[in-house]
């Protein structure tokens, strides 16, 4: 048959972070064809830590053989397994809430180990630096992808794990310079957030080997704050979220797309005078100077949808979230986890067949609108309670305030939806709707068992 296919699919990944690597290990499992292609001249290292959750580190057990292992050999010991809420305002730091996150459950490390960690285990060669994406142009028999070095590559599918600021997300949402599509651009949430990894040894000083041995959050009014050991316990993990009188974020930086400017120590001692000694204490840990991250997210102008023919978006580019309920990181493992199963379905599908080109396109776009289906509804609702529950640690959340029992019941029932997700069975249903997409019997199909 003229134009007809029966070899493998080649995935094209846009983005070397946690959703884009993920994805890859996911896809190698599966012998799926892949490249990912990366802007920055090798992977990003990111001073800060990172934790994930329970469903997240079901996602990654189903995703791939070791992405779980090697996250285990990098995470850090609990101190305890229980999130702890303090008021960091009173004087003797009241305990607001404590909430069991299961045996050695929500462990957190430095996210520059797990990225290595998880990048040692791509296959050679699968990995292309210094790519940064020009334009993405479909076709007959694929999508053609180009890159600003003059390169460009023809994919079956495009996934883009590029991040908050993602260039797929544009293409995707039919976003160009001159008809922008506001959900393009992520938006200033008036929060900004500094971070340190301080050595042991100061933070015990500062603050006392308990509350240095593992997770701590201190709230109050405006800003809260959040420790827990990681680099098996070498280094306390901190974060100080400050609510910005600002309902922008300078226009100049927004201009050349930087979430970040100079900081200053000061700001963040200045935001927490009056709180009690501890959280004081916390605030002279970081140093003179240091870099202020603005937190943007997707909340007030989400995507409208995931997926435009052969390309897709994965992660941040998603559905781009704030830091406060833990989840961004795992959701991006949960697309990966659900991309890796329909691609590889995909994958098995266009072997079996000889099609036109015409009729491959029609099957891969009902794989990725399968994946859309699934993933938006749940995706979205955690980037509005993400916006939520830093309300509820800032005590901006006018019906609860600083009531103990009303904070519990709300943050408690948001950490339950997103950690009792059902990843697997979810991901099953998806996959068992495209199957019945292309008339096979999910119910006896190997390719469900392998799941």
């Amino acid at each position: 048959m003229p134009g007809a296919t029966t070899k493998d699919i080649h995935v094209a990944i846009v983005g070397a972070g946690i959703a884009g690597i993920t994805l890859g290990l996911g896809l190698r499992d599966r012998n799926v064809p892949f490249t990912i292609y990366e802007r920055a001249p090798g992977f990003r290292d990111i001073g800060a830590g990172i934790g994930f959750s329970p469903n997240a580190e079901k996602a990654m057990e189903y995703l791939s053989k070791g992405v779980l292992k090697a996250f285990k050999r990098v995470a850090n010991p609990n101190g305890e397994d229980y999130f702890q809420w303090v008021d960091g305002h009173s004087p003797q730091g009241e305990l607001m809430y404590k909430k069991f996150v299961g045996k050695d459950g929500f462990q957190g490390c430095k996210r520059s180990d797990i990225l290595e960690a998880w990048a040692s285990l791509l296959p050679p060669g699968s990995v292309e630096f210094e790519k940064e994406l020009d334009g993405i142009e479909e076709k007959q028999d694929g999508a053609l992808v180009r890159f600003k070095d003059g390169s460009e590559v023809n994919a079956t599918v495009v996934v883009g794990c590029d991040g908050i600021r993602s260039q797929v997300r544009h293409y995707v949402l039919g976003s160009t310079a001159k008809n922008p599509v506001k959900a393009a651009y992520p938006g200033y949430t008036q929060k900004f957030c500094y971070r340190s990894l301080v050595p042991m040894d100061q933070a015990i000083k500062a603050i006392g080997e308990y509350k240095a041995s593992t997770r701590f959050m201190y709230n109050g009014p405006d800003a809260h704050i959040i420790t827990y050991p990681v680099g098996n316990n070498s280094v306390l993990n901190v974060l100080v979220v400050i609510s910005d009188s600002n309902k922008e974020w300078p226009k100049d930086l927004v201009a050349q797309g930087r979430h970040t400017c100079q900081g200053s120590k000061k700001e963040v001692i200045d935001a927490f005078k009056g709180w009690n000694e501890t959280a004081r204490n916390i605030a002279n840990l970081f140093p003179e100077e240091m870099e202020k991250w603005a937190i943007f997210d997707m909340a007030e102008n989400p995507a409208s949808t995931f997926v435009r023919g052969r390309v897709c978006i994965a992660g941040d580019a998603a559905h781009a979230t704030g830091p406060h309920l833990g989840a961004g990181g795992g959701l991006g493992i949960e697309d990966a986890y659900f991309l890796a199963t329909l691609l590889s379905q995909l994958n098995d599908t266009l072997k079996a067949r000889a099609l036109p080109a015409k009729d491959e396109g029609e099957i891969v776009r009902a794989a990725l609108h399968r994946y859309n289906d699934a993933r938006f509804e749940r995706t979205q609702w955690v980037v509005q309670a993400t916006r939520e529950a830093v309300d509820l640690f800032q005590w901006q959340d006018q019906r609860v305030g600083n009531d103990k029992a009303k904070f519990g019941e709300e943050i408690s029932a948001k950490f339950e939806k997103i950690w009792t997700y059902d990843v697997v069975g979810e991901n099953k249903k998806a996959a068992g709707g495209f199957l019945r997409d292309m008339g096979a019997d999910s119910g006896s199909s190997d390719a469900l068992e392998r799941m």
